[in-house]
C-alpha cells in the first residue's frame, strides 16, 4: 500500500473502515511505544499531532517539560496485518515534537533524518541493508530449541519455515521488501535480510521487522527474540548493517578503475568507521549481554580491521557481484539486532562521513583469519580490539565528540547516564556462576 499525503490517510481510513490508527515512536533505547487513536480523532492527529507525558519515556523529557506532541508521518502508513479483522488497524510512525511544533532533540527519528538531510544537502542519498539475526524458543526462558539446525539446513532439520515464510507474508503486506531467509549458524538460529533501501524508510522497516517476527511467532504459541547471546556456547545473533552513498543513479562508492572498485570516497568512509568503531559501539552493541557475543570464536567480530572475503574482519566489502555498480557497499558486521537502528545508522554514517571529509586513509585488508593470530601478530597488522564490555564501551563513546555531535547533547546525556544505570547493576548483580563456583569453597 503506497501512501503519499494525509489526503491519502484519511482516503484509505474512510474505504477500509479502519478501527483504530496506531502512532508508533521509540525511546532513546529504540523500545517501540505506540497509542492508538479512533478515526475521530484522525484530523486533530494529522493537522496538528496527538499530545502525551514525555516524561514517562526512557531517555525524553523531565516531568517539567513533559509535553510532547506525535506528529504522524503520513508515508509510513500501513495496515498491521496480524490485526486483520472485519475492521482493520493500521500504523504510522511518528516525529516527536516540542508543543511550539519544533522537532523535539530527545527524538531518535530527528537525530538520523538530521544528519540524513544534511547528507541529502551535499546530493547524495544513504542506503542500508541490515540482515538481522533472531531465535526461536518455545518459551521466553529460552531453555527449549525449535529444531538443531545449522546453516542453512532444511527440513527435517529446520522447523521454522512457516514462521519465516508466514513473517515475510506479513512484512510484504506492510510494504517491506524481503530478498531472502535462511537457518543461521545456531540451532534455532534465523535470519530474513530487507532489500536495502533509503536510510530513515530502512530504521523504520527495522522497527517493524522485530515487531512482525515477534507478533508471528506468538500467533504460533513460540518466543523469538533479538537477545544479542540468548545461548551460552552457540553464536550470538548479529545485524551485519551493508551501506552505501549515492548520487542520484551514481554509486558514489564504486569505481571500476580500482583494484578493489572502491571509490576514494568509499575508502574514506570505511576508514571513518574503522576509526571510530568503538566509541560507537556501545550505540550499536548497547546492551550488557551484546558483549557475551563480541568474543572471538562465534563469528561475530572483535577486531578493527577491513576484508573482502574474510569474515572474522569487522568491515567486509562483498564480492557477490564483481564489476557491477550498484552491488559496491561495505558491510559492518560487529552490529547487534537489539540497538536503536535510529540511532545506530545515524553514528554509522556519521563516521564514515567524518572519514570522508578529513579523508582518513583505508589501510591494507586482511584476509587471514584474525582470530588464529596471537596478539604480537594483530599488533604487527595494526589491529586493534573493539571494546570488551559495556562498561569499556561506555567510557570510549562519553569522550567521543563524533558520537556527541551526531546525537546531540541530549540523547548523548541521556544515553551515557541510561548505560551507566545498567552497568552498575549488572556489576552489582551476584550470579548463578558466582554462586556455583565460589560458595563451596570460599
Amino acid at each position: 500500500m503506497e501512501c503519499r499525503t494525509t489526503e491519502d490517510v484519511r482516503k484509505i481510513v474512510k474505504d477500509k473502515d479502519i478501527s483504530f490508527v496506531q502512532y508508533w515512536f521509540t525511546d532513546v533505547l529504540g523500545v517501540l511505544k505506540s497509542f492508538a487513536i479512533t478515526p475521530s480523532e484522525l484530523e486533530e492527529g494529522l493537522t496538528e499531532g496527538m499530545g502525551f507525558d514525555g516524561s514517562s519515556i526512557e531517555g525524553f523529557a523531565r516531568i517539567h517539560e513533559s509535553d510532547m506532541i506525535a506528529k504522524p508521518d503520513p508515508t509510513t502508513f500501513q495496515l498491521v496485518p496480524w490485526r486483520s479483522g472485519e475492521r482493520p488497524v493500521a500504523r504510522m510512525f511518528c516525529d516527536i515534537m516540542n508543543p511550539d511544533g519544533t522537532p523535539y532533540e530527545g527524538d531518535p527519528r530527528y537525530v538520523l533524518k538530521r544528519l540524513l538531510k544534511k547528507v541529502a544537502e551535499d546530493g547524495y542519498t544513504f542506503y542500508v541493508g541490515p540482515e538481522l539475526e533472531y531465535f526461536y524458543f518455545k518459551d521466553n526462558t529460552a531453555t527449549e530449541y525449535l529444531d538443531a539446525g545449522g546453516y542453512f539446513d532444511s527440513r527435517p532439520l529446520d522447523m521454522a519455515g512457516t514462521l519465516r515464510r508466514e513473517t515475510i507474508f506479513a512484512m510484504q503486506e506492510m510494504g517491506i521488501q524481503v530478498e531472502y531467509s535462511h537457518h543461521e549458524v545456531a540451532p534455532s538460529q534465523h535470519e530474513i535480510d530487507l532489500r536495502y533501501d533509503e536510510g530513515l524508510k530502512m530504521a523504520d522497516k527495522t522497527m517493524t521487522y522485530r515487531l512482525v517476527v515477534k507478533e508471528i511467532a506468538t500467533q504460533h504459541d513460540v518466543y523469538a527474540t533479538f537477545m544479542p547471546k540468548p545461548v551460552f556456547g552457540e553464536n550470538g545473533s548479529g545485524m551485519h548493517v551493508h551501506q552505501s552513498l549515492f548520487k542520484g543513479d551514481k554509486n558514489a562508492f564504486y569505481d571500476p578503475d580500482d583494484k578493489y572498485n572502491l571509490s576514494e570516497m568509499g575508502k574514506h568512509y570505511i576508514a571513518g568507521l574503522m576509526r571510530h568503531a568503538p566509541e560507537i559501539t556501545a550505540v550499536t552493541n548497547q546492551w550488557v549481554n551484546s558483549y557475551k557475543r563480541l568474543v572471538p570464536g562465534y563469528e561475530a567480530p572483535v577486531y578493527v580491521s577491513w576484508a573482502r572475503r574474510n569474515r572474522s574482519a569487522m568491515v567486509r566489502v562483498p564480492m557477490y557481484k564483481p564489476g557491477k555498480e550498484a552491488a559496491t557497499r561495505m558491510e559492518f558486521r560487529s552490529p547487534d539486532p537489539a540497538c536503536n537502528p535510529y540511532l545506530a545508522f545515524a553514528v554509522m554514517l556519521g563516521a564514515g562521513l567524518e572519514g570522508i571529509e578529513k579523508k582518513y586513509e583505508l589501510p591494507d585488508p586482511i584476509e587471514e583469519d584474525i582470530f588464529e593470530m596471537n596478539p604480537a601478530e594483530r599488533k604487527a597488522h595494526g589491529i586493534t580490539d573493539l571494546p570488551g564490555n559495556l562498561y569499556a564501551a561506555i567510557l570510549e563513546t562519553e569522550k567521543s565528540e563524533l558520537v556527541r555531535k551526531v546525537l546531540g547533547d541530549h540523547i548523548f546525556n541521556k544515553f551515557i547516564e541510561n548505560k551507566k544505570i545498567e552497568w552498575d547493576k549488572y556489576r552489582t548483580h551476584v550470579s548463578q556462576f558466582e554462586l556455583e563456583k565460589y560458595l563451596p569453597i570460599l
